[in-house]
């Protein structure tokens, strides 16, 4: 994948039953598949957090997964979606997990 042209990033919390269901697991997996870089990690409020970047249309298809897809034992009740925004380059090589 070639690293300028126009892209899409989006930050994204995902509320529900997120954390111990290996949400961020299936999460990288979606988003390697998808080509997107970026990352994901669980926070103390108990909700999952993180950031994507990649072709619109990637980023779009991965925003629908976080909405209703998730890990097979994930219960997602809302997925937030913030700092939308257009960007020349990706600022990573991968999808990563964070502790």
């Amino acid at each position: 994948m070639a690293t300028s042209g126009s892209y899409t990033s989006c930050d994204f919390e995902i509320f529900g039953t997120v954390q111990g269901v290996f949400f961020r697991k299936y999460t990288q997996q979606q988003a390697t598949k998808l080509n997107l870089v970026g990352w994901v990690k669980n926070v103390a409020s108990g909700t999952v957090q993180g950031h994507m970047e990649g072709r619109k249309e990637d980023v779009d298809q991965m925003k629908a997964w976080l909405r209703t897809t998730g890990s097979p034992k994930s219960k997602i009740t809302k997925a937030d979606f913030s700092n939308e925004k257009t960007i020349s380059e990706l600022s990573a090589k991968s999808f990563n997990v964070n502790k």
